[in-house]
């Protein structure tokens, strides 16, 4: 099933480093980059599964608990920045930050 193995790769994003959701398609060997993102909205394991890890190919946030704006992704900047994640103009900034598979 795909969310289990999207949820594998998850797990082992660093604190610190976050992944996109195409990366995590490269790494399936699909392009089925909205299924990743269902699949993070129907994270059973957080905090265990870290989705809060996963951004936009562009650096953006996309979206977290189901959401793209609001308080959710707030909560999300915040955890990424409180686990050392470097922003740069509003966006991760994926050339220091990037984790790839």
């Amino acid at each position: 099933m795909l969310a289990e193995k999207v949820y594998t790769l998850c797990k082992k994003i660093p604190s610190g480093k976050v992944s996109t959701y195409k990366e995590i398609g490269k790494a399936l060997h699909t392009k089925a980059y909205q299924a990743i993102g269902q699949a993070l909205k129907k994270n059973p394991y957080a905090p265990e599964v870290p989705c809060h890890r996963v951004v936009a190919s562009n650096g953006s946030l996309g979206g977290f608990k189901g959401k793209k704006s609001g308080i959710e992704i707030e909560e999300k900047r915040m955890l990424l920045e409180n686990e050392g994640v470097a922003f740069e103009n509003g966006k991760v900034n994926l050339k220091k930050c990037l984790y790839r598979f």
